[in-house]
């Protein structure tokens, strides 16, 4: 018997939630033989390794899915001197029009770096596409790179906003960096509207953050807008999507010149 599609929406990310888990008692019981008591100081490293691997053994599902939603498109628009949020295991790297950019990958979990590397080559984008290992926040290792204030065209945020430590603050940076003019392109997800999903959302949420490292409770759109001055908020688009708990809201946004 099928399911009923709201609880299919509710049980999805309980097999994501269930996996990493999984993921992580694994590199848990790995930590202790090598540490013994002193794994229990690698807690959040764990959950790295467990996080890029998870993520990098179903990126060829989640490319599948972004292919029927409007993310292709978006990241098309990127053009110029792009910056992209937490590549992951660089599920954009193909989608990029490699004739117009020049972009910097900046991703904080190092576990992330070799298939992220193996990517840039499979794609041939080694002079187009340059991996650093940092946050958005770290303003001097992106400064050695020469990323300051008003030096980008572009900045690509695909489902990053949910999983950073302070989302207001990574905005606030992101349209200092961009040049007046410049593009903010996202496609994230946060709080639904629907009364029901919210409690759902709410009741997933901490295992949801906990082992699979986002956030399902954030009020996106406000982070965004309150970063400063757009010209075209009116643009955002947030399509109706009452059963899902990940419901998205997308956009490209201008820095106000």
């Amino acid at each position: 018997m099928p399911q009923h599609p709201r609880l299919a929406s509710f049980l999805r990310p309980c097999g994501l939630i269930w996996a990493s888990m999984c993921l992580c008692w694994e590199g848990f019981k790995i930590a202790v033989r090598e540490n013994g008591l002193g794994a229990l100081t690698r807690l959040p490293q764990i959950r790295d390794a467990a996080l890029a691997t998870l993520f990098s053994r179903s990126s060829k599902g989640f490319i599948a899915f972004e292919d029927n939603t409007v993310v292709p498109s978006l990241v098309q628009a990127a053009s110029g001197v792009v910056l992209e949020l937490g590549p992951g295991p660089g599920n954009q790297l193909h989608r990029f029009n490699s004739s117009a950019i020049r972009v910097y990958g900046i991703e904080p979990n190092v576990y992330y770096r070799d298939v992220l590397e193996d990517k840039v080559k499979e794609h041939g984008l080694q002079d187009k596409y340059k991996v650093i290992g940092a946050r958005l926040e770290d303003s001097d290792v992106l400064e050695e790179a020469g990323i300051t204030e008003g030096s980008l065209d572009t900045v690509l945020c695909i489902q990053v906003l949910c999983s950073v430590q302070d989302p207001k603050k990574v905005m606030k940076q992101v349209w200092k960096l961009l040049k007046p003019g410049g593009k903010f392109i996202f496609w994230e997800h946060g709080w639904s509207k629907d009364p029901l999903t919210k409690v759902e959302q709410a009741i997933l949420n901490p295992g949801w953050s906990t082992f699979v490292g986002c956030h399902m409770t954030r009020n996106v759109m406000v982070d965004i807008l309150g970063a400063g001055d757009w010209e075209n908020p009116e643009e955002i688009e947030a399509p109706e999507d009452p059963i899902s708990v990940l419901p998205r809201i997308q956009g490209v946004l201008f820095k106000k010149a």
